[in-house]
């Protein structure tokens, strides 16, 4: 999604949401694990940044710090619920084309480590990198055990 958004800008921000959540099943990295695995993972012929936002479980106040704290002229999204929120708001909103939706997603990849199988092939080759180096494999365990 990310080397597509690229493909149709001259300039890149890429939204690191959540970024004040971590050590939970459902998001357990932190927001500088999940930056390195994205700088290790992608190559973009255009300037990029990464740019932190934090989860408020209020899409308006949500909204309103995108609006106070990041300028762009286009959201890309493949999320329904993003898409009605920014369209909502008024921005323009792009969708970027699935790859094997079914497939690739951070839920298949959880459920692939609880069972012990082939979740390195899910990922690019720089997010498995640093799984590897923080043991991500350990702590999605480690968190499915204590969620029980």
């Amino acid at each position: 999604m990310i080397e597509y958004a690229a493909s149709q800008s001259n300039y890149l921000i890429i939204g690191l949401g959540s970024c004040n959540k971590c050590d939970l099943l459902e998001n357990p990295f932190s927001a500088q694990e999940r930056e390195q695995m994205i700088k290790e993972s992608i190559d973009v012929p255009i300037p990029y940044e990464i740019r932190r936002i934090p989860d408020f479980g209020d899409p308006p106040k949500w909204i309103a710090w995108i609006r106070e704290n990041i300028s762009f002229d286009v959201f890309v999204t493949n999320s329904l619920n993003e898409r009605r929120i920014f369209e909502e708001a008024g921005f323009k909103v792009m969708d970027s084309p699935f790859f094997d939706r079914d497939e690739y997603t951070a839920s298949q990849v959880r459920k692939r480590i609880i069972e012990d199988g082939d979740w390195a092939a899910l990922l690019p080759t720089g997010a498995v990198k640093v799984m590897s180096q923080i043991d991500g494999k350990g702590r999605i365990k480690r968190l499915v055990s204590q969620s029980q």
